[in-house]
């Protein structure tokens, strides 16, 4: 059985190792939803909290901004990233196009390597799930889908793929931390192996395209009361 990375404590971290620790629980702060969409992040307050000083507060939410996940406007500052119902759908159509063409892509039967490939990324997923790391389920669910897509050979593809999965991360990443959305993704990792076993592209592209769908509805269920007006009145 391959393992996973490894977590045990190693030589001393260098200042850049901390920042980028730093940068991560940032970053996860953020997905998982412990800062809330569209909430302020005030560099002083990031600062007491992470233990950084403002230069590096402030390179950390210049980073967060290219992958999506901050915003930053003038007189405003930085804020969690925040979607409409309407971007929100928009954003998953192209998506679910693009999953779907990458998933008709990948020769069937597939490889015993691809196959063993994901099954050991999927071990390392099911084993941070059963521990509740929720670093570990988010770095080996993205690993896992990206191994998958690579198989349809086509790198434009599959790099537009990972742009729209970083561009929709605030939205699918909360969902990993909740357990019957969770079990429900295990199974379907599961079931898209068993499917690059046989010879039925079309099933395994309609799963992969079903797999995002309860993250994009509990997204949207999120968001969508604060868009509706007030009808009490």
């Amino acid at each position: 059985m391959t393992a996973c990375p490894a977590t045990a404590d190693g030589p001393p971290r260098s200042r850049r190792d901390e920042q980028e620790e730093i940068l991560k629980q940032l970053e996860e702060d953020i997905i998982f939803g412990r800062f809330a969409p569209g909430s302020r992040l005030v560099e002083d307050a990031l600062m007491a909290r992470y233990g950084a000083t403002r230069h590096f507060i402030r390179q950390a939410l210049v980073q967060l901004e290219r992958t999506g996940v901050v915003r930053r406007e003038k007189n405003i500052g930085a804020t969690v990233t925040s979607y409409s119902a309407e971007q929100v759908r928009q954003i998953y159509e192209v998506r679910e196009l693009l999953t779907r063409q990458a998933a008709l892509m990948i020769p069937l039967p597939a490889s015993a390597a691809l196959i063993e490939r994901l099954s050991a990324i999927q071990a390392c997923y099911c084993r941070h799930a059963d521990d509740g790391d929720l670093r570990g389920i988010h770095e080996t669910n993205d690993a896992f889908h990206i191994a998958l897509f690579q198989a349809c050979r086509n790198p434009y593809l599959v790099q537009a793929l990972q742009d729209y999965m970083g561009l929709t991360l605030p939205m699918r990443a909360k969902n990993l931390a909740d357990p019957a959305g969770l079990k429900i993704s295990r199974r379907q990792h599961d079931m898209m192996i068993e499917l690059l076993r046989g010879r039925d592209s079309w099933a395994l592209a309609q799963l992969c395209v079903e797999h995002m769908q309860i993250s994009k509805t509990d997204y949207l269920a999120r968001i969508t009361p604060l868009e509706r007006p007030d009808r009490t009145n």
